[in-house]
């Protein structure tokens, strides 16, 4: 269970698919707009209620609180040995100048 006053992370759909604009490409258009965000909880929740947070920003959103203590997950991907041996001559041709 959320406290009032964890930081979450809701979901909402801004924009239906129909009633996005045609102007968007044909695969766009198909697709809901959606949106996450981060803030503060106003209200004791469970995951998959809807609640309102404030953001940093000191906006007031409501959506469905899908992450309590939200934090990022991201990587650069896998370990590429070619990057090490790039990264060694680059350092030979700037502390040396490289050949002329």
């Amino acid at each position: 269970m959320a406290k009032k006053g964890d930081w979450v992370r809701i979901h909402s759909v801004v924009l239906k698919a129909d009633e996005r604009t045609a102007k968007l490409p044909e695969d766009t258009q198909k697709c809901d707009l959606e949106m996450w965000t981060k803030g503060f909880l106003q209200e004791d929740a469970e995951i998959g209620d809807v609640v309102t947070v404030k953001t940093a920003c000191n906006r007031l959103e409501k959506g469905t609180l899908i992450d309590d203590n939200p934090y990022y997950t991201h990587s650069y991907g896998v370990f590429v040995p070619e990057i090490i041996e790039i990264d060694k001559q680059l350092r030979e041709i700037m502390q040396f100048g490289g050949e002329e």
